[in-house]
């Protein structure tokens, strides 16, 4: 933002203020939209509902992954590194593409 720009007001209201607590990702595309889908899933049982979606443009679902990459290497800085495993062990916690 430039001198010129007011700074950005943001309110929440106390619904969303509390999130939704999350341990699984569904992801997907087209050519204009990333589609996120977040879900909670229970050991043993074998279906769950879409918690929340996030629609977002190709570019700002970019800047997402930045913001993500950038907070994440701040934690590990601070907390040391996170063990995510391999592509394997991510499908079997929760990130499906």
């Amino acid at each position: 933002m430039n001198e010129d720009t007011p700074p950005l007001q943001v309110e929440i209201d106390e619904a969303v203020s509390r999130g939704v607590y999350t341990n699984l990702a569904l992801l997907t595309h087209s050519e204009t939209e990333f589609i996120l889908d977040f879900l909670f899933i229970q050991p043993q049982t074998p279906k769950t509902k879409v918690l929340t979606r996030l629609v977002t443009s190709p570019v700002h679902a970019k800047r997402l992954l930045a913001a993500l990459q950038d907070n994440l290497a701040k934690y590990e800085t601070r907390f040391g590194p996170i063990a995510a495993g391999d592509q394997a062990t991510r499908q079997k916690t929760g990130i499906y593409q």
